[in-house]
């Protein structure tokens, strides 16, 4: 019986552990800034038609 409960002990403090991992990645994802969406190089167009 003490070996069962030593087990479940363990998997109950593992999924803990694992979910408190997941969100705390997921929070850092979370709280990057968001990055601008302007383009490094730009060409100048040229007049119509030519």
């Amino acid at each position: 019986m003490r070996r069962l409960i030593a087990a479940a002990a363990t998997t109950l403090v593992a999924a803990a552990l694992a979910f408190g991992a997941a969100f705390g990645i997921v929070a850092l994802l979370g709280a990057t800034p968001e990055q601008p969406n302007t383009p490094l190089i730009s060409y100048d167009t040229g007049p119509a038609g030519s």
